[in-house]
């Protein structure tokens, strides 16, 4: 049985952290293709990238083009930036050749929520060349919105939902860190807030529309606030120093409506090293319904494992599904791969389509 092909696309914290995973960890799965932008990681061989202590034959390129139209592969598992708008021309150049895509873009959970435009091309790209699209993570994928649904799966009726995700920035990247306005100072973070540079999580509109589409509601409007946390010791990851004074995390808090009244309520604050400051992580849910259910994680899922966790996981129930762009409440539900993933993958679906 041929194992299941895979191109990266994106080799930063995430994206590295998938491969490696996959190379160390997962029966039946073969990377094949890999692209990135470091000058420092290209034309290198991505076992060396990765300091798996192995050549696995496969050089880092920065021609994507190349790579994904002259590499036969099932899925692609891309890993690049987070708004809808800005991985649109990477997501249809990976769906123009052929290709099924996994991507970790926040937006990209449910594009509709912010660009009903982009999601509808993008079906309609991914149902011609009978491929498949979804957007998943931790948060949006899987704590405020797949699991607070998996949940209400026992309940008669709903009639409100609170959860909170109260987490640890640290093992995310860059890009991560800018959105969040860690290292800023509280007159930096405001004025990001003002020009759109410093956003908070992104996925709030994102988990609040899965929920309420899957549910039946129908939302009036979402209301968000954000606030600066500031750290009052020195904090630090690979890639930001925050000073004592400075912006180590974003206060984040949306709230969906109906009819007037507050029915989801989502939560996230999220810093850098938050035990420094006595902070517990943890997540959270209730909700009130018929009957009321209340779910606690006091340890927290971890951000950084758990996105690369269901993304990687996902991989044989995209191949499985049917072309277009979907969520995760349109799939079936996640479990971890523990064993020959080939042998999950239906026959005659969308297995490594030739160059």
């Amino acid at each position: 049985m041929e194992n299941i092909k895979v191109i990266f696309w994106g080799l930063g914290a995430m994206g590295g952290g998938m491969a490696k995973d996959i190379l160390l960890n997962k029966k039946g799965i073969e990377i094949v293709g890999a692209i990135g932008q470091n000058p420092a990681k290209i034309g290198k061989d991505l076992g060396e990238v990765l300091g798996i202590g192995r050549q696995i034959g496969v050089i880092v390129s920065n021609k994507p083009r190349e790579v994904l139209n002259h590499t036969a592969a099932d899925i692609v598992l891309h890993a690049t930036q987070s708004f809808t708008k800005d991985v649109f021309p990477e997501i249809s150049l990976i769906v123009e050749s052929g290709k099924n895509v996994i991507t970790i873009a926040e937006e990209m959970s449910a594009p509709w929520a912010e660009t009903p435009d982009l999601a509808e091309h993008m079906d309609n790209l991914a149902k011609k060349h009978q491929v498949t699209i979804l957007g998943t993570g931790v948060n949006p994928g899987f704590v405020l919105d797949t699991l607070i649904l998996t949940l209400t799966g026992a309940c008669q009726a709903v009639n409100k939902i609170w959860a909170a995700r109260i987490n640890d920035l640290s093992p995310f990247g860059p890009t991560v860190m800018k959105t969040q306005g860690v290292g800023t100072t509280v007159e930096e973070f405001n004025k990001g807030l003002s020009d759109g540079t410093i956003v908070g999580h992104i996925g709030f509109r994102q988990s609040a529309y899965l929920i309420a589409k899957s549910l039946g509601w129908e939302l009036d409007h979402i209301a968000e606030t954000r606030e600066p946390i500031m750290t009052t010791v020195y904090r630090e990851t690979p890639h930001v120093k925050v000073q004592p004074g400075m912006v180590a995390g974003c206060r984040h808090i949306a709230r969906g409506y109906k009819d007037g009244v507050e029915i989801i309520t989502l939560e996230h604050p999220q810093q850098i090293h938050p035990e420094l400051e006595g902070v517990k992580t943890g997540d959270y849910i209730s909700i009130e319904g018929t009957p009321s259910i209340k779910f606690s994680d006091e340890q927290e899922i971890p951000g950084g494992i758990g996105t690369m966790a269901a993304a990687v996981n996902m991989i044989p129930r995209v191949i499985n599904a049917r072309a277009g762009l979907l969520t995760m409440p349109d799939l079936p539900v996640i479990t971890a791969l523990m064993g020959d993933v080939r042998q999950l993958i239906a026959d005659g679906k969308k297995r490594c389509l030739t160059i």
